[in-house]
């Protein structure tokens, strides 16, 4: 069964970098089955997909975060992370990550989603 955790510090301070690690189990990072992706959503609106990662270490971002965004793993302990550097108030946001069955429609697997905060 695949599971995803995301960890990190829930609190960030404005001009500051927001980093997350998003812990997979039950599926392998490095083989070409799935793709890897931070989105995220604040109360009341849609998702917004922030980024990806794949089996061979390539990634894409959304392009109104690339400048701000790296998505980047560990495969040893079977870890990727999200950086998003000069954070904001308007950050504040719930951050998932998910999996996705490579090619499907939709992302098979989700984390709980927990909420970050941007201060000052």
């Amino acid at each position: 069964q695949v599971r995803l955790q995301e960890s990190g510090p829930g609190l960030v301070k404005s001009s500051q970098t927001l980093s997350l690690i998003c812990s997979v189990s039950g599926a392998s990072l490095v083989v070409p089955d799935y793709d890897w992706h931070w989105v995220r959503q604040a109360p009341g609106k849609s998702l917004e997909w922030v980024g990806s990662i794949a089996f061979d270490d390539d990634t894409h971002y959304n392009p109104s975060l690339h400048s701000r965004v790296t998505i980047s793993r560990k495969t040893r302990v079977n870890h990727f992370s999200l950086e998003l550097r000069s954070a904001s108030p308007e950050d504040t946001v719930v951050y998932f990550c998910a999996g996705r069955i490579r090619y499907g429609a939709r992302m098979d697997y989700w984390g709980k989603g927990p909420l970050v905060t941007v201060t000052s």
